[in-house]
């Protein structure tokens, strides 16, 4: 019985620290007239966790998945609680497909070529504002290299 107590402690330990992440450092991205204030999440860490066990997000903000290399990129949601819209960008920002995703889904969400950026909205946040794939997005990180 020990050992149940035990493992029912870590779990707790783990879901109130993914609920308690800090927030990382931030950039802003822009979509036409529409800014966005996104998290950036560059170490395999901070990729790892990502929105996991955040209970709300703001409605312009959201999360930059920086990979070192351009590769075809998945996202589940996995004790992630909130739904969310992913959009699969191209280093120099176009938008090369977006999908939405369902909270604590283990169902896999692909870019469909290889990319170095994901940014994680609030579902639906694309559609009401007309982005779409082809779209362009500005920013730092979408600056020449």
């Amino acid at each position: 019985m020990k050992h149940a107590f035990s493992f029912a402690a870590l779990l707790c330990a783990l879901a109130v620290q993914a609920q308690e992440q800090p927030k990382l450092a931030t950039v802003r991205l822009n979509s036409g007239m529409y800014n966005i204030s996104a998290e950036l999440a560059r170490t395999p860490q901070q990729r790892e966790i990502g929105l996991m066990g955040r209970r709300s997000m703001g409605d312009s903000e959201g999360m930059l998945f920086v990979f070192e290399q351009p590769g075809l990129q998945c996202f589940w949601m996995k004790n992630t609680l909130l739904p969310l819209s992913i959009a699969f960008i191209a280093d120099d920002g176009t938008v090369v497909n977006i999908a939405d995703m369902k909270p604590q889904s283990l169902d896999s969400h692909c870019s469909t070529k290889p990319v170095r950026y994901a940014l994680e909205m609030n579902k639906g946040w694309f559609a009401k504002r007309g982005v779409k794939a082809g779209s362009k997005l500005d920013g730092e990180p979408f600056g020449p290299r």
